[in-house]
């Protein structure tokens, strides 16, 4: 087991793989072959997986033997086995008994990413025991993350937990209120890494690590590692190595991913990207925005082009959120439009295009949203739509990635090279169909609240138009306050009195006429007529 951390620096290692050799075809070696546990080897062949990515043909002798490591490869390319396979195994072999106390802790940055590991996990755990003085149960991966009740997690918790998987934020809250004990900890893994410990996670990742047993194992993994990042990992770290798997030139980007870029003018970004949904072998396909609010817009003019689309950002609730990938990975969904809380966390490996509606922040947020094609050996098409304001930005991520594209070619939807490049039919159009109210994954998420709230917008906007009509006209509508004066006649006699019998007649005839308009009378109440229009 390593040792307390924070002595690094002169003994790091750099294990550099040859890119060459590590995509020709050859023969990597098995699980099996690497020593992993039997029944880990067994869950995997189920799934289909018998032989090792580069990433876990480089990082499982190291991680399986105790080491600290850095773990960096190109998304899509195996690296939650990479660490998860050795983490599982290490558990189960290792001298401490699984008593239900977590022996493992995985932080990770975004609630997609949490429930993606655990599922992972789950299915290569799937075959393993746990348990103590002599007891036998099923070894436990369990998921704790925000926008979930308490409830669910602590229980669980109290249960037993053999690994964790958790967001920084609800991970401290329930280690504060003593529910989640991290005293027995021996293995801990920063999944996205380079987020993990940018300046919005480092104070939650420093305070969840003082909790943590010094004597412990520590892996980090990412596809992007930018040099500062790395210096502050070195801090959690003892003796690491470094792995990665391709050469220090190698591109960011899978080469199996054709990558194009084209300079497009705001206002006819929403017919392109539509053009671009109709490419021939078309599948799956992610549609990145910079804000929430875009995220939502464009989802929703897309929808009205006839495409079945969902949408995830970080306004919607969990719920909804899980809702929204549930359709996109059942294919009720073919497209799923994101921000970039969907760039890490979401594996989903046939994904054919990806298309980012607005220029990255970054070069790391580029490689990130790019990497949500191509995965696992498929080949993937990324398309990217740079703001004339954003000219200098992508030339900054050009640069960095040397992917020479400094200057994207001016491309309207219209543009001949669109369709060749893209394979799209020339018949093309920005619109598929119009699609049925109910019939889209989006309708679903309509609450009865907001329906109500629509059906009574439309009413009071007829109810006024109607009275703006009636007074250019000269004449009073049923209802209004001249018709139901007392000295209007017509007007019965009632026994009752002058004040009780305009009571009742004010009363009954706009009820009479809500029966024909489908809106009640808001005259008397002085209510403003386009008052629910926003």
């Amino acid at each position: 087991m390593a040792g307390p951390p924070g002595n690094a620096s002169a003994t790091e290692k750099t294990v550099l793989a040859d890119a060459r050799a590590l995509t020709e075809p050859h023969e990597s070696p098995s699980f099996a072959e690497l020593g992993v546990n039997d029944n880990i080897v067994r869950a995997l062949n189920e799934q289909g997986i018998e032989r090792t990515f580069a990433i876990q043909e480089l990082t499982l002798p190291l991680a399986l033997a105790g080491e600290d490591l850095i773990g960096q490869a190109r998304t899509g390319m195996g690296k939650t086995f990479g660490f998860g396979v050795p983490l599982l195994h290490r558990i189960v072999t290792g001298s401490a008994p699984l008593d239900g106390t977590p022996r493992a802790l995985v932080v990770v940055p975004t609630r997609e990413l949490c429930i993606q590991v655990t599922k992972d996990l789950t299915a290569a755990g799937r075959y393993l025991s746990a348990g103590a003085n002599g007891s036998s149960r099923k070894l436990s991966v369990s998921a704790i993350y925000g926008g979930r009740p308490y409830e669910e997690q602590t229980s669980a918790l109290s249960a037993g937990v053999d690994v964790v998987v958790g967001t920084p934020g609800r991970l401290l809250d329930l280690a504060n209120q003593k529910y989640l004990k991290l005293d027995g900890i021996s293995i801990v893994v920063l999944d996205e890494a380079d987020e993990m410990l940018d300046l919005g996670f480092l104070p939650d990742i420093e305070k969840i690590l003082s909790r943590v047993p010094d004597v412990r194992q520590t892996m980090l993994f990412s596809a992007t590692m930018p040099g500062p990042i790395i210096t502050l990992a070195r801090t959690f770290l003892t003796q690491p190595t470094h792995v990665r798997a391709e050469e220090t030139d190698s591109s960011a980007v899978h080469d199996r991913t054709r990558q194009f870029v084209y300079r497009a003018h705001a206002l006819d970004k929403l017919e392109l990207v539509s053009k671009v949904l109709q490419a021939r072998e078309r599948g799956a396909a992610m549609v990145f925005t910079r804000t929430k609010r875009q995220a939502d817009q464009l989802s929703r003019d897309l929808e009205q082009r006839g495409f079945a689309v969902c949408a995830i950002h970080g306004d919607l609730g969990q719920g909804a959120r899980e809702k929204a990938l549930r359709s996109f990975r059942s294919g009720k969904a073919n497209v799923l439009v994101a921000t970039d809380v969907a760039a890490r966390g979401i594996d989903i490996d046939d994904v054919t295009h990806v298309v980012n509606f607005h220029c990255p922040d970054d070069e790391n947020t580029y490689v990130h949203r790019v990497g949500r094609t191509g995965r696992a050996g498929r080949t993937g098409i990324a398309v990217t739509l740079v703001d004339w304001e954003d000219l200098e930005r992508w030339k900054h991520i050009s640069q960095t990635l040397d992917l020479k594209i400094d200057a994207p070619v001016e491309t309207y939807s219209t543009s001949d090279h669109l369709f060749k490049d893209l394979d799209i039919p020339d018949d093309a159009s920005g619109r598929i169909s119009v699609p049925a109210r109910d019939a889209s994954p989006q309708s679903e998420d309509v609450t009865a609240s907001d329906e109500k709230k629509r059906t009574t917008s439309r009413r009071r906007r007829t109810r006024g138009a109607r009275r703006d009509t009636d007074t250019q006209g000269g004449t009073n509508a049923p209802g209004d306050a001249a018709s139901t004066s007392p000295e209007s006649p017509g007007t019965p006699s009632s026994p009752d009195g002058p004040k009780r019998r305009r009571t009742r007649t004010r009363g009954r005839k706009p009820a009479m006429e809500s029966a024909s308009d489908g809106a009640p009378s808001d005259a008397k109440k002085g209510a403003p007529e386009n008052a629910s229009a926003e």
